[in-house]
């Protein structure tokens, strides 16, 4: 299949380097139990539209009754809902992800539409009935070679000491996810306080012994194989805090009391100055997600919860935020390996290029600019992520792709993601922006930003 290879150029370089690299997915939100458990599929919707809400907001937005969505509607019910959104979606990623995903797993390449969608729906749980079609099943299928799940710090990772001691093909690792502990203004924040001290097994009485309780979740997930930190903001938190300050803000917060927004954001910022430190000192890399709004649907939300389809993208003031907290680290030289994941495409400039104001000769790329994601996980949106880093930095050095995905069958965003790589390199080497004599070199580029450069980035 030659899907967006529209140059003899684009699609050697796909078909002949990066079509079979391995996939390193370095952040999912698969679930370890489903791995560890080799989880079967009853059908292609639990397995395809069971935890995904960039389905559900498309079916949204064709008008698809709730019920067919999230609701209590039957397999096939909600299926057939979906085939009969997705002839609307050309031009959104879902319309060539799906294709991709059918095509890749199950061999079918007949479109999916209301036509098709009971032959398709047979034919996929037909096949689902085989072991090789199980969760690890699919995971080797995608040619998968490493997998960082995203976990709390009051995790117990016993699927991961799980299948350690299996000695399991694919590397499935933790990865350190904190985002509940600077959701200081959470209704439910004391609550997960109490989990954090039971977890770390120490009483949270001030700062410093929260900060000593994460830094005892942080050995333990060390000790289980973790080499990367996720961190998903709202806005980067600004101001400045002295300890003695810190102890008595946190008091307050311990005690049930809500902060005021500068408060609270000068609390935020030296929690995540701390944990970046912890980071630093065990050599992992850290990626820090920002410019989104959560949950922004009230009333949707109440009724489904949050992670349902009603999170956004922000609009706000983040560069110099952003460059005060990196600052802050390399003052002391603790500043870890960092991956900037801008939400906002309106920012791609100004972190393309923040990066190079921190680099160090500790490892090339050491702060990375993340791929285009979530609602910017698309053709245009990787271009434009793409541009801003090769017109700002060492494009040859960029870690690429990472699904963010929920289900199973989320990987060919990888396949996605190579293509619209080779398209654009092959685009500069066949209009002469890339000179010939310098193939060898491209061809290199193309498998380091596919797969090798991540690898050797989180030294797996």
């Amino acid at each position: 299949m030659d899907l967006l290879l529209h140059a003899p150029t684009s699609r050697h370089l796909y078909h002949d380097i990066a079509e079979n690299l391995p996939i390193i997915d370095y952040q999912c939100h698969l679930s370890p139990r489903d791995v560890a458990l080799d989880r079967r599929f009853r059908s292609i919707t639990e397995l395809w539209l069971e935890n995904d809400p960039l389905k559900w907001r498309a079916m949204r937005s064709n008008g698809v009754d709730e019920r067919y969505i999230t609701g209590d509607a039957s397999d096939w019910e909600k299926f057939e809902k979906w085939a009969e959104t997705l002839p609307y979606a050309f031009r959104n990623p879902l319309y060539n992800w799906s294709r991709l995903e059918l095509s890749s797993a199950f061999d079918i390449t007949e479109p999916l539409n209301p036509r098709s969608a009971r032959k398709i729906y047979d034919r996929c749980n037909e096949m689902l009935q085989s072991p090789e079609m199980s969760a690890r099943g699919l995971l080797q299928l995608f040619n998968v070679e490493t997998l960082c799940t995203t976990d709390d710090p009051v995790d117990t990772l016993e699927w991961h000491s799980l299948l350690k001691k299996e000695d399991y093909d694919v590397c499935v690792l933790p990865s350190w996810a904190p985002d509940k502990v600077l959701g200081l203004d959470a209704p439910d924040y004391l609550a997960y306080i109490g989990r954090l001290e039971r977890a770390s097994g120490l009483k949270i009485t001030s700062y410093e012994s929260l900060i000593q309780a994460l830094q005892v979740r942080h050995d333990f997930f060390a000790k289980h194989g973790c080499v990367i930190s996720h961190l998903s903001l709202g806005e980067v938190p600004q101001g400045k805090l002295s300890p003695r300050e810190c102890d008595k803000l946190s008091r307050h917060v311990l005690d049930g009391d809500p902060l005021l927004k500068d408060n609270l954001q000068k609390m935020q910022l030296a929690i995540l100055v701390d944990l970046a430190r912890m980071n630093h000192a065990k050599g992992w890399a850290q990626q820090i997600h920002f410019g989104t709004l959560f949950n922004v649907n009230t009333r949707m939300c109440r009724l489904l919860g949050p992670g349902t389809g009603f999170d956004t993208i922000g609009d706000g003031r983040n560069a110099r935020a952003m460059a005060h907290f990196l600052d802050i680290l390399d003052r002391d030289q603790r500043l870890a390996k960092t991956i900037l994941s801008n939400l906002n495409p309106a920012d791609n400039t100004w972190v393309a290029a923040m990066l190079a104001n921190f680099q160090d000769s500790t490892i090339p790329g050491k702060i990375q600019m993340g791929t285009a994601w979530w609602y910017n996980n698309n053709f245009l949106g990787m271009q434009a992520q793409m541009n801003a880093l090769s017109t700002q930095g060492l494009f040859s050095r960029f870690i690429g792709m990472v699904t963010n995905a929920r289900s199973f069958i989320s990987f060919p965003r990888h396949e996605y993601f190579r293509r619209i790589l080779c398209r654009m390199i092959g685009s500069d080497v066949e209009a002469g922006v890339i000179p010939l004599g310098e193939e060898e070199r491209v061809e290199q580029m193309i498998a380091d930003i596919s797969y090798y450069n991540v690898k050797r980035y989180l030294g797996l």
